[in-house]
């Protein structure tokens, strides 16, 4: 698997860590070994533009997803998963334990978003949610 990480944050983040949680995500979703995914970190600046133009919506959020080949869990074939934009300014105001661990929860967060998981209904979100959880504390485990 794939993963192209650029940090534009100026934080100052472990991005192996980073790579690491999506690349367990992205086994256990059984996506074939070679997909690609883009995760990109940025300041709150860039992420209420990307946030305004692609969302619209105004200032800043802690992850944006952009799915690109429609994959989904299980897809036999290789593919471009998409792109993730991570900010961790954001991300370190709600995070309840640590940014690491809340940068890790919103990767796993991200690439369930690129596979076509959502939470705007109350069921979705119960669904993801514990994939996500569970998916974590998997990768937390190994």
């Amino acid at each position: 698997m794939n993963i192209e990480l650029s940090n534009e944050s100026g934080y100052v983040v472990d991005e192996e860590e980073i790579i690491s949680v999506a690349q367990f995500t992205m086994r256990k979703m059984g996506l074939h070994p070679d997909c690609d995914l883009a995760i990109s970190i940025v300041d709150e600046d860039r992420m209420s533009e990307l946030h305004e133009e692609w969302m619209e919506l105004k200032g800043p959020t802690d992850v944006l997803s952009f799915p690109m080949d429609e994959m989904r869990p299980h897809s036999p074939d290789p593919g471009i998963v998409g792109d993730i934009v991570l900010c961790p300014q954001f991300a370190e105001k709600q995070a309840k334990l640590t940014l690491a661990a809340e940068l890790h929860l919103l990767t796993v967060h991200g690439v369930l978003h690129c596979l076509g998981y959502d939470h705007a209904e109350a069921q979705d979100e119960r669904i993801m949610f514990d994939l996500q959880e569970a998916i974590l504390h998997e990768w937390q485990a190994s």
